[in-house]
């Protein structure tokens, strides 16, 4: 959570930057408008700025804004003013921190606004997968590529990497490429220099430039459009980047982390996305399993946002009813994490007896979740074992699924080799034959356990 504040740090104002900092944030200060808006051009780039109400709000925002810089904005101010912190917020902050400064106040607003507040919440195996490969590349400086449906929590997965890597204590900076009009997503990249267009009034500092020594989040990178993508491919692959308008190079030392909930692939055959940047981006694959695909995870992240949104709204802690848990578990969420989220936002707020209730949970156009009879729970539940096996075998070569395939028969087995081999139709020398190569290329084989024969 990076935090600027604007004003003169004096007296209050200079506890409420100790108080932010205790809560984690990492602060910089400036006194005025002018040296903020300063500040955010040069690529000092910071997640929510925290600036003495009786400054010029208004015009710090219309001065960020002309620039295509948004982060929000607290007003904070001695007093309980209602006058000044109405101001305030008529003038565009989203909050008014009343000075003395409160801990769990600043807290709770630097918490609202930081995206880093996504802790991992992983219980299923599908996604403990998936994690243990984000953690053998993490170190690295690979650029990887996460790809999935549309709110299985992509970014989450680029914090962790990003969190995990050595460039931890570095900027993690994120852009989303379909949300930036296709004309400004170039100096919103790479920058420009002062008279570069109409509207460019001071050198602006790009994305890149902003996250150098740290990680660049390029999200949703199948929207972007093929001239620029490039120019990308020419940053990634010499690690320098060109201002718009700039006469010469700039070097940069980031790492690249893209997401894409697209097929690339197709893109590529269909000619909207170059072959050679997907070879760039894509030296690692962390492909996301959706939500129906991860079952378990469903009531474990459901139990934590019943607990943040409680706390957001100043109501009870409830546990989730029994049939609560089997409607949850039973639905097929197609807006994934981001929607069983937004469910149990509302199941806190409908919620009024001891427990949340299966009725409490409603979908996005205020339906309860279905019943299911037991035929139907039976059905899905094969349903999701049926894909969640499915998905451990693709990509695998038949000698991996061989192995696979008998190395859990014969833990099955409990170690029994004549047993194990029975199961798979091969002979015991068969068996002993494969298992002597596993073992010699390094292979944990399992051994006979108490009260099995190794026969």
């Amino acid at each position: 959570m990076r935090l600027l504040v604007v004003g003169r740090l004096n007296g209050q104002l200079s506890t409420a930057v100790k108080l932010a900092m205790s809560a984690g944030a990492k602060v910089s200060h400036v006194e005025s408008i002018s040296q903020a808006t300063h500040a955010l051009r040069a690529g000092q780039g910071a997640d929510l700025l925290m600036v003495d109400y009786e400054l010029d709000i208004a015009g710090l925002i219309a001065a960020n804004e002309a620039e295509r810089i948004r982060v929000p904005v607290v007003a904070c101010g001695i007093g309980a003013d209602a006058v000044g912190a109405a101001a305030a917020i008529k003038a565009g902050a989203k909050e008014f921190i009343p000075l003395p400064p409160d801990a769990e106040l600043i807290a709770a607003v630097l918490a609202a606004v930081s995206d880093d507040n996504r802790p991992m919440v992983v219980t299923d195996p599908a996604m403990h997968q998936v994690i243990a490969l984000a953690d053998q590349v993490a170190g690295s400086d690979a650029s990887i590529l996460i790809t999935g449906e549309s709110g299985v929590g992509k970014e989450v997965i680029a914090r962790y990497v990003h969190q995990k890597s050595r460039r931890a204590q570095k900027p993690f900076i994120s852009v989303n490429c379909a949300a930036i009009p296709e004309n400004l997503l170039e100096s919103e990249l790479f920058g420009h220099e002062k008279g570069a267009f109409t509207g460019a009034v001071a050198r602006r500092i790009g994305k890149f430039e902003e996250a150098n020594g740290g990680t660049l989040l390029l999200d949703e990178i199948s929207e972007m459009d093929a001239r620029l993508q490039a120019k990308l491919l020419r940053a990634i692959q010499e690690r320098e980047i060109d201002r718009v308008g700039g006469a010469k190079p700039v070097k940069v030392d980031i790492r690249i982390l893209a997401t894409s909930n697209r097929d690339l692939v197709q893109a590529v055959k269909e000619q909207t996305f170059r072959e050679d940047l997907l070879y760039r981006l894509n030296v690692v694959n962390l492909k996301i399993p959706s939500l129906r695909e991860r079952p378990a995870d469903v009531v474990a992240l459901a139990e934590y946002f019943i607990k943040k949104y409680a706390t957001a709204n100043g109501v009870p802690d409830r546990p989730l009813s029994a049939e609560a848990r089997r409607r949850l578990t039973l639905h097929r969420w197609p807006g994934n994490v981001r929607e069983l989220e937004n469910a149990m936002h509302r199941a806190v707020l409908l919620s009024s007896g001891p427990e949340i209730e299966e009725g409490a949970i409603r979908l996005p156009d205020g339906q309860p979740l279905a019943a299911a009879d037991p035929g139907v729970r039976t059905a899905q539940a094969a349903s999701f074992a049926a894909e969640t096996a499915s998905r451990a075998f693709v990509g695998q070569t038949v000698a991996e699924m061989e192995q696979r395939l008998i190395l859990d028969t014969l833990e099955h087995c409990l170690g029994n080799r004549t047993h194990a081999a029975n199961i798979l139709g091969i002979s015991i020398r068969t068996l002993r034959n494969k298992l002597k190569e596993y073992t010699e290329a390094g292979v944990a084989v399992p051994a006979p356990q108490m009260g099995a024969s190794a026969a």
